[in-house]
């Protein structure tokens, strides 16, 4: 039974979660601490939320039983210099960032830990996340099982080995950003041709939801589903070919690579 889950920093991936948590009735607010560098995203949190709030990280550190450390990669060695000596050996640490290894967690914190690497992304804002973790050797399966719930109360979750951990940004993490650019394109053509803006917005939200959720409730293989929808000298094959014409496939594998790159040096 999840008892009391902390985060460090409350930015707007951590938000998400909470709002997701929240949501699906996982935990009440007065289960949930968060902490914050500056007052007014303390006061924000805490007026939307109604969740315990703190500047104090080694509050928060010594109240969770799960702790997230929601911050960026580059000041988790900071962080955990401050806390370390806050938590329990009982308590299971989750970083949310993108790069930061379980033997990293472990080197920092100076003694072994209950480690979880995860990647969520922003849609658990509205309970469709898309989640995978990676924990160390030292976390028992209940407490995992415990992991898993907190992340499947906003969306999806997959568990994975560590090594391939650095690719999943690419995939997950960072693709919403690529699926609204589409959605922003697609209202643009729209609008190019005569729409409403923001009827030319839920239109192209809709299709990219419906297609996603054919995917997922099919099975049928992507192609498959391309080529139900492209008929024999239809238009829609016309803009298939113009899309690879212009090296679609080919750009998103390249920002994927770059995404990917990116993430190892993190």
């Amino acid at each position: 039974m999840i008892k009391k889950l902390g985060f460090i920093g409350c930015g707007k991936m951590a938000q998400a979660m909470i709002e997701g948590i929240l949501s699906s009735n996982l935990l009440q607010p007065e289960k949930i601490k968060i902490s914050a560098k500056t007052k007014e995203t303390v006061e924000k949190v805490n007026m939307k939320y109604s969740v315990l709030t703190t500047n104090n990280n080694k509050d928060v550190a010594a109240w969770a039983d799960f702790l997230f450390l929601a911050v960026k990669p580059d000041q988790h060695a900071e962080i955990i210099r401050e806390i370390k000596e806050s938590i329990s050996d009982d308590t299971v640490i989750i970083t949310i960032a993108a790069g930061i290894t379980l033997s990293a967690l472990e080197k920092d914190f100076e003694r072994k830990i209950k480690a979880v690497r995860s990647m969520p992304n922003t849609p658990s804002l509205v309970g469709e996340g898309m989640s995978v973790l990676s924990g160390n050797s030292y976390i028992t399966s209940e407490e995992m099982s415990e992991v898993k719930a907190i992340f499947e109360s906003f969306g999806k979750m997959e568990l994975l080995p560590e090594a391939l951990m650095d690719t999943v940004p690419a995939i997950s993490g960072s693709s919403p950003a690529y699926v609204y650019l589409f959605i922003e394109a697609l209202a643009d053509g729209g609008v190019k041709a005569g729409l409403p803006r923001d009827l030319a917005y839920r239109l192209g939200a809709q299709a990219v939801l419906g297609a996603a959720k054919m995917v997922l409730e099919t099975g049928i293989h992507p192609g498959a589903l391309k080529d139900q929808v492209c008929t024999p000298g239809g238009a829609t094959i016309e803009a298939v070919a113009a899309l690879e014409q212009q090296g679609f496939r080919g750009a998103i594998l390249q920002a994927m690579e770059r995404c990917h790159e990116k993430t190892k040096t993190l």
